[in-house]
């Protein structure tokens, strides 16, 4: 099945959760925890998605580099500037249970800025 998911004025972890719970097939009366799911998400307008309160400011994501004292940190206001769809995308792998299953439903997830 295919959704069309609209994210104006959504707000981003609500909305991660929803697309999580439909790419993992959980709607569905025949869901199987260890099956792939037959659902497809496409998502429009991902630059409109909102936060709340002062997390735009005080959100960071981190990353390492693998070299001592590489510790690299973005706040969400230059993540979301720089591409709005990787912030998406990023919240709801993070929300799919960790498994072989995980890169095959977020490939299910097509993202329009």
């Amino acid at each position: 099945m295919e959704y069309v998911l609209d994210a104006k004025n959504q707000h981003l972890g609500r909305f991660a959760s929803k697309i999580a719970h439909l790419l993992q097939g959980k709607d569905t009366p025949s869901y199987e925890p260890r099956l792939l799911g037959s659902n497809r998400v496409i998502v429009t307008n991902v630059s409109k998605i909102i936060l709340t309160g002062k997390k735009a400011e005080q959100k960071v994501y981190y990353r390492h580099t693998q070299y001592v004292g590489h510790l690299k940190k973005t706040t969400y206001e230059q993540a979301f500037q720089k591409d709005p769809t990787w912030v998406l995308r990023h919240a709801v792998r993070r929300m799919l249970p960790q498994n072989q299953l995980r890169d095959k439903r977020l490939k299910m997830l097509q993202l329009e800025r």
